[in-house]
């Protein structure tokens, strides 16, 4: 069914990962394009298009095609995901002539967006396009006992969505997905970084703050950063010293939807796979569940065991790269 050239993708709302199943992943750049706006032509992708953002002159911009874990702008994608293919190749060392993809996508992701996946993909040149759903490959990224009988509950947090599943049989028995994720989170902090202090900060300044002093809403120890962003009043640069307290308490609202998708969730689970849950606990991945305190905060919160998954942030894409042998028994378990 599938050639030599097998590649899993994970086509993230913040990050873009590929998975090749010999040399494991090849490629993680941010998903972000820099077009020139009066060309339409992509002048940098990923890690040199991210650095750019917030810093461009008029004439080009930074953007970021996905958005709440689906795409936003098509062609962008494309054109992101051409370019993408092009550095995979030279990774592998061979040029990828119709390769078999595997992609993620977000539970809660409609037909139409998923046919714009799957298009978007094939474009780029794609034999066999499968699609396989964002905690399925999470879980399976994670080292869980998919196919088998017991109860895997995923909370996968990303940039863009917070997926939450109870997998098992190689299928998904109950899922909630919230477009709540480190992107909201961020924008979170610059929301309140303007009411509270007149200030305005800029996207990466937002994400440096959730990584050095956001909190789950756990009690710790206070920390302080400073913060250089532009006075609104006087339209001047600014230095402002920002408290965890206060980061934790402007998160702390998008967090509680989080939650109560987790515990939405664990709700609808059938009483018989329950027990497998107070046993084995939840497994918690995605760039999001590096927050500060989130483990132990998620733990209190729902009264049962939250592990943190080996490589939280390539979870998914290893999982959508090692789901190729799986397909069939994936495709099987849903049909």
């Amino acid at each position: 069914m599938f050639s030599n050239a097998e590649l899993g993708i994970d086509l993230g709302t913040a990050n873009l990962l590929v998975y090749s199943k010999d040399k494991g992943i090849i490629l993680n750049e941010p998903s972000v394009v820099a077009l020139n706006v009066e060309t339409k032509d992509v002048l940098a992708v990923g890690t040199e298009a991210k650095s750019m953002v917030g810093k461009t002159p008029g004439n080009i911009v930074a953007v970021r095609p996905l958005k709440d874990g689906v795409i936003a702008d098509f062609d962008v994608t494309t054109a992101m995901l051409k370019h993408v293919m092009k550095k995979a190749s030279k990774k592998l060392g061979l040029s990828l002539r119709k390769p078999s993809v595997v992609v993620c996508a977000p539970s809660g992701s409609t037909s139409v967006e998923r046919r714009a996946i799957l298009d978007a993909i094939r474009s780029c040149g794609a034999k066999n396009v499968e699609i396989i759903e964002e905690p399925v490959a999470a879980a399976i990224g994670a080292d869980l006992p998919v196919d088998e009988p017991v109860a895997n509950v995923v909370v996968d947090i990303g940039g863009g969505t917070t997926e939450v599943a109870i997998i098992s049989f190689g299928g998904v028995v109950s899922s909630n997905s919230v477009r709540i994720g480190g992107d909201k989170l961020d924008e979170d902090i610059i929301q309140y970084v303007r009411k509270a202090y007149n200030v305005l900060i800029g996207e990466r300044t937002a994400e440096q703050i959730k990584i050095d002093i956001g909190y789950a809403p756990v009690e710790h120890q206070e920390l302080t950063m400073d913060v250089r962003g532009r006075d609104l009043v006087t339209g001047l640069p600014k230095t402002i010293v920002l408290r965890s307290t206060e980061i934790q308490h402007a998160m702390n609202e998008s967090l509680l939807q989080v939650l109560e998708a987790v515990r939405a969730t664990l709700e609808d689970c059938p009483p018989e796979l329950s027990g497998d849950i107070v046993d084995r606990g939840v497994i918690l991945t995605g760039g999001g569940s590096l927050l500060n305190g989130m483990q132990d905060w998620l733990s209190d919160e729902i009264v049962v065991p939250v592990h943190l998954a080996p490589n939280p942030l390539e979870s998914v894409a290893i999982g959508t790269g090692r789901s190729l042998k799986m397909i069939a028994k994936l495709q099987k378990a849903s049909v």
